[in-house]
């Protein structure tokens, strides 16, 4: 399968990336591909290091000619977001992705692909490795967990890089230049509850909720797209007010940074009920899916009976909060940015939902461009979650990008865009969470930049790369480094 990704134009790119690809690297279990990348570096013999938390850098001289040219740093991060679909057979932390060509697509088997942001990490391979390509003096950083919880920037100390220039490369859009980008913070809702034992005379059920897109929690938040546990929290509560159904269990969404595609909930009635709950759930079912006709055609919503009755259930005032609060707790885009264009300047995802055992558990991620904005958003989530008794924690919070309109390298990337392309590039902030404002704390007077390659579907299983966008990239990255300013 990789050989045909390995085929492809240019490549020295794809060549890298199916390198990378076989080595596993979920975020927070990146110590094969930190062994890898250090071993990949020091083998060209060039100067390699590894940071305190576990960032690499690999420092390349300018070739010849280029001395007078101002040092890069070229940055990506070697994480990748691990999702498979569940009828899909397999384990990220001992299997490299099973990748296969679809017409102008690069996709995986049943997972995430790992383009975001394997692809900016295999162009610096490139480059690295290169003898032909004209650069100016490289320091290539390749940071850890980038996404679940940027850690990896964040614990990057100052002084280590000399570069004035930041070139970022976790842009899905190709015709975009990136300026700019959302901070987050991550909201966590637990609580402890003592389990009820079911009533006799009940029926168990499972409702699942499946087939939904899912996708980037900060790139497609504004899309409309359908978050599994809100789909489900509609049906249990309506089953509640209706039935006084009780739940046992709730798994639903999986990362903070996907929009959650799946939910599965066991819960009982009143034997009594049971013909009429079917019946009423079906009509619910059908006014949900005619909503999300558009959006998401392959929506499935299935209730089927258990063989076997749940033996604990939620208290009944603790299912009563629970329902109301997520119902009240707010998912999607909550302000548009009036400074930007199109942009989403505030959103929260509630990514997860976990109930069972006594405990429960909610889990969000917040973003915003505006600092004050993104906590005003984290506090109504934290009331509507302390009103129901839990304790709420904020953490993992990280500063957003400030957009610099007159950065000398914009200039630079939007003159060879145009050249290029005979049409100028779309100049931008994005919502989703880029490294460059971490890294900009302890550099501040670094000038950065991102841009990338076309990357749909990233976060979910399925991802797919663009081999017509690749090609476009590597050669605007090939005359971006012949044309970086002088000292």
């Amino acid at each position: 399968m990789s050989q045909e990704v390995r085929n492809l134009e240019p490549k020295a790119l794809w060549n890298k990336f199916a390198d990378l690809n076989a080595v596993p690297r979920p975020s927070k279990k990146e110590e094969r591909v930190i062994a890898f990348m250090m071993d990949f570096g020091k083998k060209l013999g060039l100067e390699t290091l590894k940071d305190e938390v576990g960032n690499v850098i690999i420092k390349k001289p300018a070739t010849v000619g280029m001395e007078n040219r101002k040092t890069i740093v070229m940055q990506s991060h070697l994480d990748m977001v691990h999702q498979k679909n569940n009828d899909t057979v397999f384990d990220f932390d001992t299997q490299g992705i099973e990748m296969y060509v679809d017409g102008d697509w690069v996709r995986a088997k049943g997972t995430t692909l790992g383009a975001d942001n394997g692809l900016g990490v295999a162009t610096i391979m490139a480059i690295l490795e290169s003898t032909d390509i004209p650069h100016p003096a490289i320091e290539a950083l390749f940071t850890i967990d980038e996404e679940t919880g940027m850690t990896g920037a964040m614990g990057l100390k100052g002084g280590l890089l000399e570069g004035q220039i930041l070139l970022n490369l976790d842009t899905e859009e190709d015709d975009e230049i990136d300026i700019g980008c959302a901070g987050g913070v991550d909201v966590t809702a637990v609580a402890e509850y003592d389990e009820e034992d079911a009533p006799a005379d009940s029926v168990g059920y499972r409702i699942t909720v499946k087939g939904l897109n899912g996708g980037h929690s900060g790139m497609q938040i504004h899309e409309g797209l359908g978050n599994a546990n809100k789909i489900m929290n509609r049906l249990l509560y309506s089953g509640y007010e209706d039935f006084g159904l009780q739940i046992s269990k709730i798994k639903g969404g999986s990362l903070r940074n996907a929009i959650p595609r799946e939910s599965v909930a066991e819960v009982i009635i009143a034997e009594m009920y049971d013909e009429a709950f079917e019946f009423d759930m079906q009509e619910i079912i059908n006014e949900i899916k005619a909503e999300f006709k558009t959006t998401e055609p392959n929506l499935q919503i299935v209730i089927e009976k258990l063989d076997q009755v749940p033996a604990k259930v939620l208290p009944s005032m603790a299912q009563f909060y629970l329902v109301r609060a997520l119902y009240t707790a707010h998912n999607g885009v909550y302000r548009m940015s009036a400074d930007f264009d199109n942009l989403v300047e505030t959103s929260n995802n509630i990514a997860k939902v976990t109930v069972g055992g006594g405990n429960l558990k909610i889990e969000c991620l917040t973003r915003s461009s505006v600092e004050s904005s993104k906590f005003d958003l984290a506090n109504a989530l934290r009331s509507a979650f302390e009103l129901m008794g839990c304790e709420v924690t904020f953490s993992g919070s990280y500063p957003g990008w400030t957009p610099n309109p007159k950065s000398e390298i914009l200039d630079v990337l939007t003159a060879i865009y145009e050249k290029q392309n005979g049409s100028k590039a779309h100049v931008v902030a994005c919502h989703a969470g880029l490294e460059c404002g971490i890294l900009g704390q302890n550099y501040p007077g670094m000038d950065m930049i991102s841009f990338g390659p076309t990357i749909k579907g990233a976060h979910s299983p399925d991802e797919r790369a663009s081999i017509a966008s690749a090609q476009k990239y590597w050669k605007f990255v090939l005359e971006i480094l012949a044309n970086i300013p002088v000292k």
